[in-house]
């Protein structure tokens, strides 16, 4: 269904005011929004993922904009001061969605005006939502390990009390955790071989999957000179991987945390696809976290 601009833009300018960059791309990426995050303003930002949800035939935008709204909803603040801007602006959703033809239910529920929804969800139904079908080969497996990095990250930085909490301030420690994640799954994980010389130098891969041609190269954005350069970086790489003979598609993981990047689509259509020359040839997928 296609959601109107209006009601992209309340739902937009209501979540902005609940969290940062991080805290809403991973709370979008986890309710099915597809695609990378917008490059743009917090203030616009959600708006604009929000429609692009309701543009893709692939995509329930419906049970997305209810995953979206699930918190917000159903959870009042517990600051007593911040109750009356709370229903302020639960009551603009509320009105907007019924400017639209729909109703929300607790435990992110949206339906078309006139629909009743079962009293509690279906546990089966909750279950088929919430969990990631089993990956039938190595890249379905990678697309969801490499999107859901965040949310894997989110147990670790936010521990319990007592506990030492994690943090991903560099390459390795994204690195240590992604080959965490995969080695249940793929026996023959090789970090740090060395690639073909490129341009009088050599460079060293993050993880060579033999078995399956496929190399993963990470990058964490340090700060805004580095993410003006990681494009020259990456671009580099490619390079050095397209010239490997066990490298045949290639992975660039880009560790975004602090929202450096001005222009994360450009970025990706400036690196995907395949790049061949006389030394050989790869296929580029990059993912901007």
């Amino acid at each position: 269904m296609r959601l109107s601009k209006s009601l992209c833009a309340v739902v937009g300018e209501v979540l902005a005011s609940t969290g940062s960059h991080a805290t809403l791309d991973e709370l979008f990426i986890s309710a099915g929004a597809p695609g990378e995050p917008p490059g743009l303003s917090h203030g616009s930002k959600w708006k604009t993922w929000l429609f692009r949800c309701g543009q893709d035939p692939n995509v329930d935008s419906i049970a997305v904009l209810g995953k979206l709204l699930e918190e917000f909803m159903d959870l009042p603040p517990a600051d007593p001061e911040n109750l009356a801007e709370w229903r302020t602006k639960r009551a603009r959703v509320e009105a907007v969605l019924e400017e639209n033809g729909l109703r929300y239910f607790r435990f992110g529920r949206v339906l078309p005006q006139g629909e009743q929804p079962e009293e509690e969800p279906r546990p089966e139904r909750a279950a088929s939502i919430s969990q990631p079908s089993k990956p039938a080969n190595v890249e379905e497996l990678l697309e969801v390990v490499v999107r859901g990095l965040l949310r894997a990250m989110h147990p670790l930085t936010h521990r319990r009390k007592g506990s030492q909490s994690l943090y991903f301030a560099n390459e390795y420690d994204v690195q240590d955790l992604l080959h965490a994640l995969l080695r249940p799954w793929i026996n023959d994980i090789r970090p740090e071989e060395f690639t073909p010389s490129y341009a009088g130098s050599s460079t060293r891969m993050d993880f060579l999957l033999p078995a399956h041609k496929l190399v993963i190269e990470t990058k964490i954005v340090r700060d805004r000179a580095h993410a003006k350069r990681i494009g020259d970086e990456l671009i580099i790489d490619i390079e050095h991987y397209r010239r490997h003979p066990n490298c045949k598609t290639l992975w660039c993981v880009v560790y975004d945390p602090d929202n450096l990047i001005t222009n994360s689509p450009g970025l990706k259509n400036d690196l995907d696809g395949q790049r061949k020359s006389k030394d050989g040839e790869v296929l580029v997928k990059t993912f901007i976290l």
